[in-house]
C-alpha cells in the first residue's frame, strides 16, 4: 500500500480532530454527522495505535537482541520477543491495512433474496427449494428476519421463482457472494433408473434500496392489475388483487401477487423493483471498476456458474475460490460460514493486493 504511514497519520489526526470538536460540544445536525464520522472512524484509529505502539516494542527488541555488549541471555530473550513481536507486526498491519479498504456502502443493508430454477425441470425447482430451505436456515442462524414477498412452486413441492427480503445487521455484506448460478447433481427422487442428474437454480442476492436511494417517477411505471392465480390455474382470490409494474426505461417487470390487499402487493412489487434499479447502478459502477480487474469474486453475474452441489460425493465446491467441502448435507441446512468467510476473505485479499 503506497505510503501507508502517512495514511495511517492522516487517519490519526482525523480521529483526533473529530474528538476535540465533539468535546466542544455542537448543533444538532453537525453533532450527528461528526458522531457517525467518529464512530466509524475509531476501530482503525486504534488498530493503528495497537500497531505502533507494537512497532515500538519491536524496535526495542531488535536493539538489544543486536548489541553485541547485551548480557547473552538477555540477548537470547529479546531474539525470542523480537520473532514473537514481528508476527504480531504482520497481523496488525494486514487487519490496518483490511481496515482502510474502501467500505461498500451496501454492507449495512438488508437484501431481497431471489431464487429461480434454471435447466433441470422439475428438478431443478426441487433444488430451487432447497437453496431456498438453506438460506432461510442459514437467517434464522444469523439471527435475521427473513420474510417471503413472493413464492411461486410446483405440484411436487418445487419452487419455479421466490422472492423474500433477509433484515438484520450486516445481511448484504454476508450474502453478496450468493448470486450466481447453482449447479446440483444428484439421482432426483422421480428418476427410477438412479442416474445422476445435474440441474441448476439462479440466486440474485440484492441490496434492499431506501426511497433516498433510488428515486422512482410514477411516469416511468406502467401498473397492471389481475386477479391472482395459484398452481394449475386456479384462483387464489376474487379481487383483482395482483399486481405487475413496468419500469418504462429499463423494462423491468415486477409481479406481486401473495397478498390480498392489492396495495400491499403494488408496495411489495416497489421494494423489488427499488432493489433491482439499485443492483443495476451498482453493476453498473462495479463493471468500471472491473475493466482494471484481474478476477471478480463478488461480481454478482447471475450467468456465472459459482457453485456445485454434489450429492453422491456428498461435497460442495466453490468454484471461484477452488474451495471444496465434504459436508453437504450441513451446508443444505444453512452451514454456510465457511464458505461466506473464505469468499470475504479472498475478497479482501485481493482488493489488497490491487492497493499493493
Amino acid at each position: 500500500m503506497r505510503n501507508l504511514d502517512h495514511m495511517l497519520s492522516r487517519v490519526l489526526a482525523r480521529h483526533d480532530e473529530l474528538g476535540a470538536a465533539l468535546a466542544k460540544g455542537l448543533d444538532g445536525e453537525r453533532y450527528v454527522k461528526l458522531s457517525k464520522e467518529f464512530a466509524e472512524i475509531s476501530p482503525v484509529a486504534e488498530a493503528i495505535r495497537e500497531l505502533r505502539q507494537t512497532q515500538a516494542e519491536l524496535r526495542g527488541a531488535a536493539e538489544i537482541a543486536d548489541d553485541p555488549g547485551s548480557d547473552g541471555e538477555m540477548r537470547a530473550l529479546a531474539e525470542e520477543e523480537r520473532r514473537r513481536l514481528e508476527g504480531e507486526v504482520e497481523e496488525l498491519e494486514r487487519r490496518v491495512r483490511i481496515l482502510l479498504l474502501p467500505k461498500d456502502a451496501a454492507d449495512e443493508k438488508n437484501a431481497i433474496l431471489e431464487v429461480r430454477a434454471g435447466t433441470g425441470g422439475e428438478e431443478a425447482a426441487l433444488f430451487g427449494a432447497d437453496l431456498l430451505r438453506m438460506y432461510q436456515r442459514y437467517a434464522e442462524r444469523q439471527g435475521w428476519r427473513f420474510e417471503l414477498l413472493h413464492l411461486s412452486e410446483t405440484g411436487l413441492g418445487g419452487v419455479k421463482e421466490a422472492a423474500a427480503t433477509i433484515s438484520g445487521r450486516g445481511v448484504f455484506a454476508r450474502l453478496k457472494f450468493e448470486s450466481g448460478v447453482h449447479r446440483v447433481q444428484r439421482v432426483p427422487a422421480t428418476e427410477a433408473s438412479g442416474r445422476i442428474h445435474t440441474s441448476a437454480a439462479t440466486v440474485a442476492v440484492l441490496p434492499e434500496a431506501e426511497e433516498v436511494d433510488i428515486k422512482i417517477d410514477e411516469k416511468d411505471l406502467r401498473i397492471d392489475v389481475f386477479r391472482s392465480s395459484g398452481p394449475g390455474g386456479q384462483s387464489v382470490n376474487t379481487t383483482d388483487s395482483a399486481v405487475r409494474i413496468t419500469h418504462l426505461p429499463t423494462g423491468i417487470v415486477v409481479q406481486q401477487q401473495d397478498e390480498k390487499s392489492q396495495h400491499k402487493n403494488k408496495a411489495k412489487a416497489l421494494k423489488v423493483l427499488r432493489a433491482r434499479l439499485y443492483d443495476m447502478e451498482r453493476a453498473k459502477a462495479d463493471a468500471e471498476r472491473a475493466a482494471q480487474r484481474k478476477s471478480q469474486v463478488g461480481s454478482g453475474d447471475r450467468s456465472e456458474r459459482i457453485r456445485t452441489y454434489n450429492f453422491p460425493q456428498g461435497r460442495v465446491t466453490d468454484h471461484r475460490i477452488n474451495l471444496t467441502l465434504y459436508k453437504i448435507d450441513r451446508v443444505m441446512d444453512g452451514e454456510l460460514d465457511e464458505i461466506i468467510d473464505a469468499l470475504i476473505a479472498s475478497d479482501q485479499a485481493e482488493r489488497l493486493a490491487e492497493l499493493e
